[in-house]
């Protein structure tokens, strides 16, 4: 596959997760992560899931867009490091929020699955 045929797959299969994520519905959100996927962000550092799920349902972050680009995409075997930069709004503890971030996804072919197993959040400098 060449590296722009790459980019497509991996932007459709960001696009997907991401719709899950707005969606706040955490079993939409398990269809495009590993049993083990954690988020690691400037703030929170590691957050396993179970935090991020709870934070979910409990109301206290909700997200109504979030957008990404594939920048760069790189494929060893049965991983795939997935490279772009998003930007997201929503709410977070009642307040309005946004973010601009360099991200990067670790997936795992799982199944013949492309499924998360790591996320991590740079917020891109103003």
């Amino acid at each position: 596959m060449t590296e722009e045929q790459l980019k497509k797959q991996f932007q459709q299969i960001e696009d997907n997760f991401n719709k899950a994520v707005i969606s706040d519905n955490v079993d939409e959100i398990k269809k495009c992560i590993t049993s083990d996927w954690v988020l690691v962000d400037s703030q929170g550092g590691i957050i396993p899931q179970e935090g991020f799920f709870s934070v979910l349902q409990q109301g206290q972050l909700s997200h109504s867009t979030m957008t990404k680009e594939i920048l760069r995409v790189k494929v060893y075997g049965d991983i795939a490091l997935v490279t772009g930069r998003g930007q997201n709004t929503g709410t977070w503890q009642g307040k309005p929020m946004e973010a601009d971030e360099w991200i990067t996804d670790v997936y795992k072919q799982e199944n013949g699955n492309w499924l998360c197993v790591l996320t991590h959040l740079t917020p891109v400098k103003k």
